[in-house]
């Protein structure tokens, strides 16, 4: 395992981490929950991520229960919680300073922690002034409550105005953003969120890196009866991939594939590994419900070698989406 830097941070987290999204309260509990978070850390993934959202709060309250009876030093590991989605009324949602403020209590809580090392604006609000969550986040930061703050699904723009609030008024600005990567969407990372590495110190913390288990091949033939695109709640995922654009982009799933065959890899390993090569990337976010999806996926770090300027090459030619380039300043 190997550490990055979270951005501009001190901070290092491992460059593969577990969340907890669709599996924890879903098709996770409390037993498998344990031995995934202890296989985790026992093969050095040092960052959970998890969020309000998930499952209501459910999958907090889980993870939270895991990590007091696992029992790892406070120091030795990061947790994350996300601010957005808490509930159905008018202060239990968007990024308020009331609902930001509450929501991280509420995190606390249900992880059983006394702080958060990452906090995230799990969507941009419109309804709130950015001015107003900037603040709030700093405030949380001061009081010691947490430690990093960051976005999720933020545009260049919304993340260059938060900075310029907090630069004009000596706050504390997000440190990483967490946008969905993988060789189907690019366009953020690659493109749109390029001068901020630079400008800002931004650290990215991305999900899907599978595209929701696409870039695993095994909806190839089908979408199998325990996968995640068959739970209820899930429609618009399996819809998704279901569409004419998603049957095209089976067929490039398939030569994928065949190419990953050709060097000795899955194609699971080829699309982890290839967002694992981009050093904007802090870590990579695994989501696992059986302890052997998550020891295949560790497995894939021993074959980095494997992914050649040759190779990358030729998953351009397959994909045929690299982003424009864009003038970095």
């Amino acid at each position: 395992m190997e550490y990055r830097r979270l951005g501009k941070s001190g901070l290092k987290v491992s460059e593969v981490s577990l969340g907890s999204w669709v599996t924890f309260g879903k098709q996770v509990q409390e037993s498998e929950a344990m031995a995934l978070m202890g296989l985790a850390y026992d093969s050095g993934i040092n960052f959970f991520d998890n969020a309000e959202g998930y499952e209501a709060g459910e999958s907090e309250a889980l993870m939270g229960a895991a990590l007091k009876k696992l029992g790892w030093g406070r120091d030795s590991y990061s947790v994350s919680s996300k601010v957005f989605w808490g509930g159905s009324k008018p202060t239990q949602k968007g990024l308020s300073r009331k609902h930001v403020t509450e929501a991280a209590h509420a995190a606390l809580k249900r992880l059983q922690v006394d702080y958060l090392d990452l906090y995230f604006c799990h969507r941009p609000d419109i309804d709130t002034p950015i001015e107003e969550t900037v603040w709030a986040m700093h405030n949380l930061i001061t009081q010691g409550k947490v430690l990093y703050w960051g976005t999720s699904e933020w545009n260049a723009q919304q993340l260059t105005e938060a900075w310029a609030v907090a630069r004009a008024n000596n706050l504390i600005g997000p440190t990483m953003e967490q946008p969905q990567y993988n060789l189907f969407t690019r366009e953020k990372v690659e493109h749109d969120y390029l001068p901020l590495y630079d400008l800002f110190g931004l650290g990215t913390t991305i999900w899907s890196p599978l595209a929701s288990g696409l870039l695993t091949g095994k909806y190839n033939d089908g979408i199998p009866a325990d996968s995640r695109l068959t739970l209820p709640g899930y429609e618009w995922l399996r819809n998704q991939w279901t569409s004419p654009e998603g049957e095209a982009k089976l067929g490039q799933i398939r030569e994928l594939a065949a190419l990953a065959g050709e060097i000795g890899l899955s194609i699971t390993h080829l699309a982890l590994l290839w967002c694992l090569r981009n050093p904007h990337v802090s870590t990579v976010i695994l989501g696992a419900s059986k302890k052997s999806q998550l020891e295949d996926n560790l497995a894939a770090l021993a074959h980095k070698d494997k992914l050649t300027p040759d190779v990358l090459e030729r998953i351009e030619t397959i994909m045929g989406n690299k982003p424009a380039e864009r003038q970095r300043y």
